[in-house]
Protein backbone atom coordinates (compact mmCIF):
# COMPACT_ATOMS: atom_id res chain seq x y z
CA UNK A 1 0.00 0.00 0.00
CA UNK A 2 1.52 3.59 -1.30
CA UNK A 3 1.63 5.96 1.86
CA UNK A 4 1.03 9.75 1.09
CA UNK A 5 1.88 12.94 2.99
CA UNK A 6 -0.55 15.14 1.50
CA UNK A 7 -0.60 17.97 1.48
CA UNK A 8 2.84 18.43 0.43
CA UNK A 9 2.42 22.08 1.11
CA UNK A 10 0.36 23.42 4.09
CA UNK A 11 -1.11 26.21 3.22
CA UNK A 12 -0.95 28.22 6.69
CA UNK A 13 2.86 28.07 6.20
CA UNK A 14 2.80 29.70 2.65
CA UNK A 15 3.73 33.67 2.95
CA UNK A 16 0.89 36.12 2.42
CA UNK A 17 -0.33 36.12 -0.81
CA UNK A 18 0.23 32.17 -1.61
CA UNK A 19 -2.99 29.64 -1.79
CA UNK A 20 -3.19 26.15 -2.33
CA UNK A 21 -5.40 25.69 -4.81
CA UNK A 22 -8.28 23.20 -5.27
CA UNK A 23 -5.80 21.44 -7.51
CA UNK A 24 -2.88 21.10 -5.17
CA UNK A 25 -1.04 23.91 -6.95
CA UNK A 26 0.75 26.87 -4.90
CA UNK A 27 -0.84 29.94 -6.45
CA UNK A 28 0.68 33.81 -5.57
CA UNK A 29 0.77 37.39 -6.46
CA UNK A 30 4.28 38.93 -7.31
CA UNK A 31 4.72 42.24 -6.11
CA UNK A 32 6.72 44.65 -8.04
CA UNK A 33 8.81 46.95 -5.92
CA UNK A 34 7.26 48.32 -2.67
CA UNK A 35 3.79 49.52 -4.08
CA UNK A 36 1.66 47.34 -2.46
CA UNK A 37 1.63 46.97 1.17
CA UNK A 38 -0.65 43.86 0.88
CA UNK A 39 -1.16 41.67 -1.93
CA UNK A 40 -3.70 43.92 -4.41
CA UNK A 41 -5.97 40.68 -4.30
CA UNK A 42 -8.17 38.50 -1.47
CA UNK A 43 -7.20 35.10 -1.23
CA UNK A 44 -10.80 34.34 -2.66
CA UNK A 45 -9.93 36.50 -5.25
CA UNK A 46 -6.74 34.93 -6.48
CA UNK A 47 -8.76 31.40 -5.86
CA UNK A 48 -11.61 32.09 -8.10
CA UNK A 49 -9.26 33.73 -10.93
CA UNK A 50 -6.97 30.63 -10.40
CA UNK A 51 -9.71 28.06 -10.72
CA UNK A 52 -11.67 29.72 -13.73
CA UNK A 53 -8.36 30.05 -15.62
CA UNK A 54 -7.82 26.31 -15.23
CA UNK A 55 -11.64 25.32 -15.99
CA UNK A 56 -11.72 27.47 -19.33
CA UNK A 57 -8.15 26.02 -19.80
CA UNK A 58 -9.83 22.49 -19.83
CA UNK A 59 -12.91 22.98 -21.34
CA UNK A 60 -11.55 24.47 -24.44
CA UNK A 61 -7.60 23.57 -24.32
CA UNK A 62 -7.05 26.80 -25.24
CA UNK A 63 -4.29 28.35 -22.48
CA UNK A 64 -6.64 31.06 -21.09
CA UNK A 65 -3.53 34.15 -19.55
CA UNK A 66 -4.31 37.23 -17.75
CA UNK A 67 -2.02 40.09 -17.05
CA UNK A 68 -2.72 43.03 -14.72
CA UNK A 69 -0.13 46.00 -14.98
CA UNK A 70 0.73 48.87 -16.77
CA UNK A 71 0.63 48.54 -20.54
CA UNK A 72 2.24 51.85 -21.34
CA UNK A 73 1.06 55.02 -23.20
CA UNK A 74 -0.07 52.87 -26.53
CA UNK A 75 -2.30 50.06 -24.46
CA UNK A 76 -2.19 47.37 -28.00
CA UNK A 77 1.68 48.01 -28.47
CA UNK A 78 2.54 46.98 -24.95
CA UNK A 79 -0.26 44.10 -25.14
CA UNK A 80 1.58 43.09 -27.98
CA UNK A 81 5.07 42.74 -27.02
CA UNK A 82 3.94 40.95 -23.71
CA UNK A 83 1.88 38.08 -25.56
CA UNK A 84 4.86 36.57 -27.03
CA UNK A 85 6.46 35.69 -23.78
CA UNK A 86 3.19 34.79 -22.06
CA UNK A 87 3.40 30.73 -21.92
CA UNK A 88 2.16 28.40 -24.49
CA UNK A 89 1.53 31.60 -26.86
CA UNK A 90 0.34 30.06 -29.82
CA UNK A 91 -2.22 28.03 -28.40
CA UNK A 92 -3.27 30.49 -25.58
CA UNK A 93 -5.82 33.75 -25.38
CA UNK A 94 -4.09 36.86 -23.30
CA UNK A 95 -6.43 39.38 -21.20
CA UNK A 96 -4.97 42.07 -20.28
CA UNK A 97 -5.86 45.09 -18.28
CA UNK A 98 -4.12 48.38 -17.30
CA UNK A 99 -6.59 49.30 -14.85
CA UNK A 100 -5.15 53.11 -14.23
CA UNK A 101 -5.50 53.48 -17.95
CA UNK A 102 -8.89 51.64 -18.21
CA UNK A 103 -7.95 49.43 -20.87
CA UNK A 104 -8.44 46.07 -21.60
CA UNK A 105 -7.00 44.11 -24.53
CA UNK A 106 -7.15 40.55 -25.70
CA UNK A 107 -4.62 38.74 -27.97
CA UNK A 108 -5.03 35.01 -29.26
CA UNK A 109 -1.79 32.54 -30.51
CA UNK A 110 -1.83 31.75 -34.21
CA UNK A 111 -2.84 28.05 -33.43
CA UNK A 112 -6.42 29.29 -32.05
CA UNK A 113 -6.80 32.44 -34.02
CA UNK A 114 -9.77 30.44 -35.20
CA UNK A 115 -11.62 29.17 -32.69
CA UNK A 116 -10.73 32.76 -30.50
CA UNK A 117 -11.45 34.91 -33.10
CA UNK A 118 -12.49 38.98 -33.22
CA UNK A 119 -16.17 37.95 -31.75
CA UNK A 120 -15.32 36.03 -29.36
CA UNK A 121 -12.63 38.38 -28.21
CA UNK A 122 -15.13 41.41 -27.83
CA UNK A 123 -17.34 38.41 -26.09
CA UNK A 124 -14.61 38.53 -23.49
CA UNK A 125 -14.33 42.27 -23.35
CA UNK A 126 -18.25 43.10 -23.36
CA UNK A 127 -18.66 40.52 -20.70
CA UNK A 128 -15.79 42.57 -18.33
CA UNK A 129 -16.88 45.83 -18.51
CA UNK A 130 -19.84 45.87 -16.51
CA UNK A 131 -18.12 44.31 -13.53
CA UNK A 132 -14.94 46.87 -14.51
CA UNK A 133 -17.39 49.64 -14.37
CA UNK A 134 -18.60 48.73 -10.81
CA UNK A 135 -15.08 48.84 -9.67
CA UNK A 136 -14.62 44.67 -10.01
CA UNK A 137 -11.82 43.81 -11.55
CA UNK A 138 -11.55 40.04 -10.82
CA UNK A 139 -15.54 39.61 -11.42
CA UNK A 140 -15.30 40.95 -14.60
CA UNK A 141 -12.10 38.87 -15.61
CA UNK A 142 -14.16 36.25 -14.38
CA UNK A 143 -17.11 36.61 -16.67
CA UNK A 144 -14.78 37.24 -19.53
CA UNK A 145 -13.17 34.28 -19.42
CA UNK A 146 -16.04 32.27 -18.70
CA UNK A 147 -17.54 34.14 -21.77
CA UNK A 148 -14.96 33.56 -23.91
CA UNK A 149 -14.75 29.76 -23.30
CA UNK A 150 -18.19 28.97 -24.00
CA UNK A 151 -18.04 30.94 -27.50
CA UNK A 152 -14.58 28.95 -27.83
CA UNK A 153 -16.09 25.33 -27.07
CA UNK A 154 -14.13 22.53 -27.63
Amino acid sequence: MASSNWPAVVEADLPHGYVVTTSGRVSGVHEAGDVFKEAPFSDDERLAMDNVLTEATRATKVRFNIYIGDLGEDAAAGVDAIFPTTPEATHSVLIAVSPNDRAIEVRSGSAVADRANDRVCQLGVTAALSSFRQGQLIDGLISAVRVMAAAIGR
